[in-house]
This record gives structure tokens, sequence and C-alpha cells, in this order.
């Protein structure tokens, strides 16, 4: 008998095994794998849109500040001085709205990208927390099948809170 042939017995108890763990990863891990990613996929599409949204704007407020820069030049013409202080005024004016108003557009955009991206986080919290409890809650009932077994883990665990108290 040589130590690297395995003994046909050994290869069906594995395939077994390696069939079972397949089985319910492809059955209950793995569409929840796909729809964290398809959630995270559909997050991210709506961020970009949000951006692209955000940065349209942004080329309408300039649109808008490039029509007032135009009046205030053909102003400037018909009044010579007065004109003048107009234009300067109306383009500071219009230079600080555009500001303001592409701040807070980009704002916006950063703080809804966030709120986002944290919804997202505590969803995939969620689903970790369920699934982690879930397999946890299999293994102790798989480990604690046998009266015995269960009477060992009350007492163990019965000592320990005496200890604790203590």
């Amino acid at each position: 008998m040589s130590l690297l042939t395995p003994e046909p017995g050994l290869v069906f108890w594995m395939t077994l095994s390696f069939g079972i763990v397949a089985f319910i990863l492809i059955k209950y891990g793995f569409p929840i794998i796909l729809q964290m990613v398809n959630k995270r996929k559909d997050y991210i599409d709506n961020s970009l849109l949000a951006a692209k949204q955000a940065n349209e704007e942004l080329a309408k407020v300039t649109e808008n500040s490039q029509a007032i820069l135009e009046q205030t030049r053909i102003e400037q013409a018909k009044m010579l001085e007065v004109a003048a202080q107009t234009r300067d005024r109306m383009i500071e004016e219009a230079k600080g709205l555009a500001r303001t108003e592409a701040d807070k557009i980009v704002a916006d955009a950063q703080k809804q990208i966030i709120i986002e991206k944290e919804n997202a986080m505590r969803a995939m919290r969620s689903e970790i927390a369920s699934l982690s409890i879930s397999v946890a809650e299999k293994i102790l009932r798989e480990k604690l099948n046998t009266e015995e077994e269960q009477s060992k883990m009350i007492n163990r665990l019965m000592d320990e809170v005496m200890i604790s108290k203590s």
C-alpha cells in the first residue's frame, strides 16, 4: 500500500463532502453574493448618473454665466463709464452665483454619494451578520446533536458564568 495512493473509500467520502459543500454554496451562498454585487453595481451606476447630472447642471450654470457676461459687454458699449462700473459688478455677481450654484450642486451630489455608500455598507453588514448567525446556528446544531454533548456544553457554560461572577 502506497502512501501516495488514496483508498477508494477516502476518495468517495472526500468527493461526497466536496459535493455537499459545493451544493450549499451554489444554493445559498452565491445568490446572496451575486445580489450584493448587483446592488453595488446599481449603486455605482446611480452615483455615476448623479455625477453626470451634476456636470450637466454645472455646464448650464456656466452657459448662464456666459450669457450674463455678453449682456454686460453690450451695456458697456452704450453707457461708457457708468456701464463699465455696472459690468464689473455684474461679472462678480455672476461668478459668485455660478460658484455658489456649482458648489451647492457638487456638495449635494457628494452628500448623496456618501449616503448611498453608507446605506450599501449597512445592508452588506446586515447580510454578513445574518449569514454568520445562520452558519453558527447550523454548526451548533450539528455539534450538539446528542443529550450528552448538550449537557457538557450547559455545564461548561454554567461554570464560566460562575467564574465570571466571582
